[in-house]
């Protein structure tokens, strides 16, 4: 209908209508006929000569040998006669054997079109203009009869499909119909034998041009096929060509899930464009599929940068700028019959010239190119991507207004902004198929390689530029394994030791260096924690002062060094005459939320060794690191928070249970002996009372240091709670207690004297030896516990302190630390000897 047609094909079709049914009515009007007879067998040889009708390749349209006949009636019919046979013929040929029913439009143009030609032709002929022109030579005027109705009939038809299909009528009728300009100049000199044998014979012998007809009709089909197989073997290759860009970009989809939107809007805004700038065929064809294949050269970038979610550094940034370079390198591969792989190279060039790889700028980027990147930063704008959510589309186009002359081609962006609602409208609604590529298949015959398992060869990053794109892809792929397992290695232990040293093996696979130094950060300087290579053992006992060295400037200032000197290192080489071995270093921070936690320092013996790739890398590494030696050093830290007493820094109840444990049971099992005595301080009250809790917690720190200096490095000294205080003295040195008391009593004495400046603090002692008090830690304190309350009333001081816990709870808080103790232990259960249990009786 008139309403699926664009404009311009109505107003085309109303125009050839208009004329064509002008001339066939105005001739109809003034109807005459010379013989009837001879009229009628005209229309009816014209009819069946309209029959013989082959569809042409490429277009909704057919043609017909009837052409000989029309150009015998220009010779022999009156123009009223021609141009009624014309009509009733066209009728014919568009009813019979048609593969749809002509529609009411089609009808009156196919009439008015043929009936237009034929009237042309017939002036042409008759004219004395060109009779004179041509000296009145009838084969000169047969011909320009010909071509005038193949010109006419032909072009009308090329309009009307260029029109409503949106090509070039031009092009339409090169590739339609310009080949069957012989076949008319035929027909012409088939129309003036027949009119010649008419004029000696009769005009009866018309018929006889139909097995001529005939001939011509089966050369039409047989040069036709012909035709429609090369176009299905162009059509063919196409498709082969179309396959092959679904497969490449079903590689990119699984390299970069996100991809898929993505290449469907930037397609749609790139064919368009291109259309828009009327390119050609040729043209629109490179600009889709590089719109497709545009980020194939990812497959050569590790997916850690791809995929990650914040700004790449400028190591990232330089391995993500490959990929234009090696997305062309594998397309030039592929042969398209188009320019896809420039595209693909300088879709990341800039107007200005200042975009990469080649720094084209200008006209000299391609224009495939240049459009291909407009699209492609308008979507990336408009899509979520994982370091940022998607802007509204009207603030993407405006950013990419904003670059106009300077990133983007001026007459691009204008063509952009005036069409960009249309054609987000028309991205939204199209639904490319893409095939996915199925990434879980599992396949289960085959039990190893024929050569076995060996290792996966270390990654030469040192001469990338060197590569091919499969080089490439290979290394990236390598990588990414590499980086996968170290992630996993590092957060599977919480050992400082075993975890530097899984991060040493692993980095070797990914970086080759001599000599490694994993420096941690304490207070205000470096302290090695692992170092392995040349000169570890000088490594292994530097403290760097923070800002001084290599490695202390890179923990002060955050930044990173490359091919820096390893001899400026503080306390590196203390002897001027030592010479060392190594030429470069690279050294990254080890940077967590809270800060800089430490440094990773690499060295080679080859100056300039280390390259961007390299320190990529490690930047990649450095904050999974950095978590690592952060989560390390809290769990140490919470492990000995644990087992420590915060105030004193002497082992708590929890740790002196299980160290008793297991001391009774070294006791039990080897026949030895121990002495465990209970402190408790006399008069500490008074202390907090009068001096403040601030002086008493300075008062308990002193006097735990105090104890640990008159105990020998093989006792132990633990807080129990409050102010009372536990020790086991190995060896049982029973002879020597009163000696060990007085001394304690001397360091509480002596901490008060100093700290409150009175003589008031005190305290009382009770003991209890292992076997002959008991065998197990409940009964060994239990003992110690009543003796030392014995003691505290036979030197009848006043009451009992307020801190101390009373004597009927002890034995609960006891029992209590016990079932802690026994829940958190490895305790080996041994039957106690005889010998301990009868010297117990």
């Amino acid at each position: 209908m008139f309403r699926d047609m664009p404009k311009p094909a109505i107003v085309y079709l109303i125009a050839i209508v208009i004329a064509g049914w002008s001339a066939l009515l105005s001739q109809l009007v003034v109807w005459e006929s010379a013989d009837i007879v001879r009229f009628l067998l005209y229309v009816a040889v014209f009819v069946v000569a309209s029959c013989l009708k082959v569809w042409l390749p490429g277009i909704t349209g057919n043609m017909s040998v009837n052409y000989v006949f029309v150009l015998l009636a220009i010779l022999e019919l009156t123009l009223q006669e021609t141009v009624a046979m014309v009509a009733v013929g066209a009728i014919a040929q568009m009813f019979w054997h048609s593969q749809m029913k002509p529609r009411v439009e089609q009808v009156l143009f196919n009439v008015a079109g043929l009936v237009l030609a034929a009237f042309l032709a017939y002036q042409v002929y008759h004219s004395p203009l060109v009779s004179g022109a041509v000296h009145g030579n009838s084969s000169l005027l047969v011909a320009s009869a010909a071509t005038v109705y193949f010109l006419a009939n032909t072009f009308s038809v090329a309009g009307i499909i260029g029109a409503s299909e949106s090509k070039s009528p031009l092009a339409v009728w090169r590739e339609c119909y310009i080949w069957s300009f012989p076949y008319y100049l035929l027909g012409g000199a088939i129309a003036a034998g027949v009119a010649a044998v008419n004029r000696t014979v009769g005009w009866q012998t018309t018929v006889l041009a139909l097995p001529a007809l005939f001939i011509v009709y089966k050369s039409y089909g047989l040069y036709l096929t012909r035709l429609e197989d090369e176009a299905r073997h162009a059509r063919e290759m196409a498709s082969l060509h179309l396959r092959t860009i679904e497969a490449l970009a079903a590689a990119i989809e699984a390299k970069d899930e996100g991809t898929h939107k993505h290449l469907e809007r930037v397609q749609t805004y790139a064919v368009e464009m291109g259309k828009t700038l009327k390119l050609d065929k040729v043209e629109i064809e490179a600009i889709r599929a590089a719109s497709i294949l545009h980020d194939i050269g990812k497959l050569a970038v590790p997916e850690h940068i791809i995929s990650k979610p914040g700004k790449l550094t400028h190591e990232e940034f330089d391995k993500m700028k490959i990929h234009p370079v090696v997305g062309a390198d594998i397309l030039d591969r592929v042969q398209f019959p188009y320019p896809v792989a420039p595209i693909v190279r300088h879709h990341h060039e800039k107007w200005d010239g200042t975009g990469y790889p080649d720094g084209l700028h200008g006209a000299d980027i391609p224009i495939g190119a240049r459009i291909l990147s407009i699209v492609d930063c308008l979507d990336a704008l408009a899509t979520d991507r994982p370091y940022r959510r998607a802007l509204p589309l009207r603030d993407s186009l405006a950013y990419v207004v904003s670059e106009s002359g300077k990133s983007y081609d001026p007459e691009l962006v204008t063509i952009l902004a005036r069409n960009c609602e249309q054609w987000e409208r028309k991205a939204r609604s199209s639904s490319m198929e893409r095939v996915k590529l199925e990434t879980e298949i599992r396949v289960g015959r085959g039990n190893s390689p024929g050569a076995g398992f060996q290792e996966s060869p270390a990654i030469d990053t040192n001469r990338g530029a060197e590569k091919d794109f499969t080089a490439h892809i290979a290394a990236a792929r390598q990588e990414v394994q590499a980086l996968y397992e170290l992630s996993l290695d590092l957060g599977s232990s919480l050992s400082l030791e075993e975890t530097m040293s899984v991060l040493d093996i692993r980095l070797r696979r990914l970086v080759t260096y001599d000599s490694i130094v994993i420096l941690t950060k304490r207070e205000n300087k470096l302290v090695p924690v692992y170092a392995n290579g040349i000169d570890s053992p000088f490594f292994s006992h530097l403290e760097i002062p923070l800002g001084e060295g290599l490695s202390g400037w890179v923990a002060e200032t955050g930044k990173t060094i490359l091919n820096g000197n390893p001899t400026v290192e503080s306390g590196y080489l203390r002897d001027e005459r030592q010479v060392s071995a190594l030429r470069s270093s690279i050294a990254v921070p080890l940077q967590h939320p809270d800060g800089i936690v430490g440094v990773v320092a690499l060295h080679h013996a080859k100056a300039g060794w280390f390259t961007q790739d390299h320190l990529r890398i490690l930047l990649a590494i450095a904050p999974k690191l950095a978590l690592a030696v952060r989560n390390v050093e809290n769990y140490q830290q919470a492990r000995k928070g644990a087992s420590t007493d915060g105030l004193t820094g002497l082992p708590n109840a929890r740790s002196l249970f299980l160290h008793l444990d297991r001391e009774v049971d070294r006791c039990v099992r080897e026949g030895a002996t121990l002495e465990l005595l209970v402190c408790d301080l006399d008069g500490f009250k008074n202390v907090n009372d009068n001096s403040g809790h601030l002086v008493g917690n300075e008062v308990l720190r002193l006097i735990a240091g105090g104890f640990q200096a008159v105990c020998r490095s093989s006792d132990y000294v633990a807080r129990m709670g409050g102010d009372e205080f536990v020790l086991i003295l190995s060896g049982g040195r029973q002879s020597e207690l009163d000696r060990i008391v007085g001394r304690l009593n001397e360091v509480v004495a002596e901490v008060g004297r100093k700290a409150c400046e009175t003589s008031t603090l005190s305290a009382s002692f009770g003991a209890a030896w292992c076997p002959v008090d008991g065998t197990d830690a409940e009964t060994l304190l239990t003992t110690a516990d009543r003796r030392m309350y014995e003691s505290k009333r036979h030197k009848k001081t006043r009451p009992q302190p307020e801190n101390s816990v009373p004597k009927g709870a002890r034995e609960s808080l006891i029992t209590l630390l016990r079932s802690v103790a026994d829940r958190d232990r490895p305790r080996i259960h041994l039957e106690k000897p005889k010998a301990a249990v009868e010297t117990k009786d």
